[in-house]
């Protein structure tokens, strides 16, 4: 990790040089978040060197929830301790619908002011049925937690891309939800991967969108809606397919309030240092 931290340091540096040099100013001025599941491999192994590693790399947000090898109110506290805040948290389809209070409870231990869904369950492909009662749910649950000062995000997954009349299914989830109890996630690397424009997607739905997951994908690997792609297939910011600059661009003009890297492979510990440094250096 010294020698990433090292090389995170000197692409930082020279980002900023020739930043300065061209007279412009930085892409990326958010602070750095990332999700939890980044880490669910580590965990187990300990939580507080775990959080230890995070903090030394700059990163001051996390998407949870909590670990499940300790109770929300010690990682809490440990958060506290390293100056690590979570302005929202995962929460499983079926168990939000069934009972959202026990999600609302959580978020406001953790404070957080976000609770993402990332997954709507389907078989083998996702349908119209499936988009129709998603959007029934969103709306039910969104308007519960619209009460306790709770948004509830949907995290797209690339399955939503698949053509339904003149646009996506997905176009169908976002205009039939309603604005004032449900908005979006973005995943540039699953939207991308589903065969959408994350930089269009941005602008086309403006003003739903609150938060992000930063993702790469590997050259080479091609598109489908599956919602699904090997871990491997996640790589650095800036060293796959996506154009990170673009996105990001549009992600600051619709209003993104919070970036969380989210890097599922197993190589996130060399990774992660070079994806921060990627963005500072933009």
């Amino acid at each position: 990790m010294k020698n990433h931290c090292i090389i995170c340091c000197l692409l930082f540096a020279v980002g900023l040089n020739n930043a300065f040099a061209q007279g412009k100013k930085p892409l990326f001025t958010a602070p750095v978040g990332v999700q939890a599941y980044t880490y669910r491999n580590s965990f187990p192994n300990g939580v507080a060197a775990t959080l230890d590693t995070i903090k030394a790399l700059g990163i001051t947000e996390m998407e949870g929830p909590n670990p499940k090898n300790i109770s929300p109110e010690e990682f809490k506290k440990m958060l506290d301790a390293r100056g690590i805040s979570m302005p929202s948290m995962a929460a499983d389809y079926g168990q939000i619908v069934k009972d959202p209070e026990q999600f609302i409870k959580l978020a406001k231990l953790f404070g957080c002011k976000y609770i993402m869904v990332a997954w709507i369950p389907h078989g083998n492909t996702f349908t119209i049925d499936d988009a129709k009662k998603a959007v029934e749910d969103f709306n039910r649950v969104g308007k519960i937690l619209s009460e306790s000062g709770i948004t509830l995000c949907y995290h797209d997954h690339g399955y939503e891309f698949g053509p339904y009349e003149d646009g996506t299914l997905f176009d169908y989830i976002v205009k039939n939800t309603d604005p004032k109890y449900v908005s979006f996630e973005m995943d540039m690397m699953w939207t991308f991967h589903g065969g959408a424009d994350p930089a269009k997607l941005l602008y086309q739905y403006k003003g739903r969108w609150k938060l992000m997951h930063l993702k790469d994908i590997r050259k080479g690997i091609a598109n489908d809606l599956t919602g699904g792609t090997d871990t491997k297939n996640d790589v650095a910011l800036g060293t796959g397919q996506i154009n990170i600059p673009e996105v990001l661009k549009a992600a600051k003009a619709v209003g993104i309030k919070h970036y969380f890297i989210e890097d599922e492979s197993g190589n996130h510990a060399a990774q992660i240092p070079v994806t921060i440094a990627y963005l500072k250096s933009l």
